[in-house]
């Protein structure tokens, strides 16, 4: 019977222990959560980067105004003076990067090729159309948000063709290299779509072969046209 009570009291003591064991540990825990525990660090995935396109294109409207001058060789006093064309024109632009492009521009263009000077009386010699293609190397600015400058310059092969005589007998336009120089901006409207202003001066003066009356000259014309572009930008 005493051995008994003594194994009761044996077993009420330790679980007595154990219940006081557990309150501590229970009350150290929050204890714990109390004064801030550091949680577990949380991986977070880096932002996407953005993928950079480096093709845009242009459809532009361009004004295309010659210089008057020119001579034809062995005629004192002669001159020339080309009329004015408005013209549709693409152009395709590929950025190396964000502010280093080249720019290749499309498109043709008819001008009249009128006497001046001592050749007035001649009145309209011919008519010409004319292929530009010019390649430009482009610094854009990218500092002013959606307004984006740029200035350019490059070359210029054109080709004549299409060449009719009026007042002559017969015309023919050498195809000849010229400079070019350039100044525009885009304003972008949104990531893709923008409008365009482009200013371009190319340094062009071919020579040309003309009979006039049965008589064969040379000459050289100074077209030397500034070209006035407004378009549509779009950015791919």
């Amino acid at each position: 019977m005493f051995k008994r009570r003594n194994t009761i009291n044996t077993l009420a003591a330790l679980a007595a222990l154990f219940a006081t064991t557990a309150s501590v540990a229970v009350l150290g825990s929050a204890h714990a959560a109390d004064l801030g525990a550091t949680p577990a660090p949380v991986f977070k995935a880096p932002a996407p980067v953005e993928e950079f396109n480096p093709w845009m294109i242009r459809v532009r409207v361009l004004a295309v105004m010659p210089e008057d001058g020119g001579s034809v060789n062995g005629v004192p006093g002669s001159d020339l003076s080309y009329s004015d064309s408005v013209v549709p024109e693409l152009d395709i632009t590929y950025f190396f990067t964000k502010n280093w492009a080249a720019e290749l521009i499309l498109g043709v263009t008819p001008h009249d090729i009128d006497g001046a000077g001592s050749l007035s009386g001649l009145g309209k010699i011919g008519e010409v159309w004319l292929l530009p293609p010019t390649l430009t190397l482009q610094y854009h600015f990218t500092d002013f948000g959606a307004f984006k400058p740029y200035v350019g310059a490059g070359i210029n092969y054109t080709f004549f063709f299409d060449q009719q005589a009026d007042a002559a007998d017969s015309l023919d336009v050498k195809d000849t290299w010229g400079w070019a120089l350039q100044v525009g901006f885009d304003y972008m409207l949104d990531e893709h779509w923008g409008i365009n202003v482009d200013l371009k001066k190319l340094f062009l003066q071919p020579d040309f072969d003309v009979t006039v009356a049965g008589t064969a000259l040379t000459g050289t014309a100074d077209l030397n046209p500034w070209i006035l572009g407004v378009g549509v930008t779009y950015k791919f």
